[in-house]
C-alpha cells in the first residue's frame, strides 16, 4: 500500500504525521490505555458460530489466551478505525478511511484484515476502496514476518522488527503482482505504531524512482478491544 522511509525524508510530512512519537512512561500509558478501554473493551470482532474450535478474538478480555510467543506484538490486538491520506500512480492524492482488526485464535500467529474506503472533500465516504489480509507472525528473535495480501493482486513479504515495545518497522522482501495488478507498484517499506495519545499510526512507502517515497498513511483509533 504505502511506502515508508521515516528516516530519511525531512520533507515526509504523512510520516512525521503518524510515526510514533516518543514514548510515554508506563504509568501514563498504561492510564491513558485504561481510561480509552472504558468505551472499547467490551466490542469484539463476531463470527460463525458451531465451528469445533475456539472463536478468533480481537479483544484481550474474551476468547483463547494470547499466544506467549506474540507478546511483542500484544499491543496490535484490536479494531482500529480512522482516517488516512493517500498517493498512489494510479488514484492520485486522495483522503481515506480504513478499518484493520488484529485478531488471534491461540495459536503463534495474528490475523490482519484491513478495509479502505475513499472520502471526499467533506470526509464523507464515497465508496469502497482495496482491501488487504494476512498473518503476522513473530520468533524468539524478535524477526517479524508478515505475509500481505492486497485485493488489487499483490502479494507481499515483509520483514521486520519492533523499533520499540509500541512500534514495528518491515520492509518487503518480495511483492509479487498479477497480470491485473497495479503495475507501478514497487517494494515497500511500512511502520505502525501506538502514538502518545494511543491511537495507531501507519505509514507505507514505495520504492519509486530509486528512493522511497510515501504513499499511504493513517491515524486510527481503538474501537474495539
Amino acid at each position: 500500500m504505502t511506502e515508508n522511509n521515516v528516516s530519511d525524508n525531512s520533507d515526509t510530512t504523512e510520516t512525521e504525521q503518524t510515526a510514533p512519537a516518543q514514548r510515554l512512561d508506563g504509568n501514563a500509558a498504561v492510564s491513558r490505555a485504561a481510561e480509552q478501554a472504558k468505551t472499547t473493551a467490551t466490542r469484539n470482532i463476531t463470527d460463525l458460530i458451531d465451528l469445533p474450535i475456539a472463536d478468533e478474538t480481537a479483544n484481550l478480555r474474551y476468547g483463547p489466551n494470547l499466544h506467549d510467543g506474540l507478546l511483542a506484538l500484544l499491543p496490535l490486538v484490536g479494531v482500529w478505525r480512522g482516517e488516512g491520506q493517500a498517493n498512489t500512480v494510479v488514484d492520485g492524492e486522495y483522503n481515506f478511511g480504513q478499518q484493520i482488526v488484529f485478531s488471534h485464535d491461540g495459536e503463534n500467529y495474528l490475523k490482519y484484515e484491513s478495509r479502505f474506503w475513499k472520502l471526499d472533500d467533506e470526509g464523507k465516504a464515497v465508496g469502497p476502496d482495496m482491501r488487504e489480509s494476512g498473518f503476522w507472525r513473530i520468533n524468539d528473535k524478535d524477526e517479524i514476518e508478515f505475509v500481505c495480501t492486497h485485493s488489487t493482486g499483490v502479494v507481499e513479504i515483509y520483514y521486520g522488527n519492533p523499533v520499540s515495545e509500541r512500534a514495528w518497522e518491515l520492509q518487503a522482501a518480495s511483492t509479487m503482482v498479477t497480470a491485473t495488478g497495479p503495475a507501478e507498484l514497487g517494494p515497500g517499506k511500512r511502520l505502525y505504531g501506538l502514538m502518545p495519545n494511543n491511537d495507531l499510526g501507519w505509514v507505507d512507502e514505495r520504492l519509486r524512482d530509486e528512493e522511497f517515497v510515501p504513499r499511504m498513511s493513517a491515524q486510527l483509533q481503538r474501537y474495539a478491544g
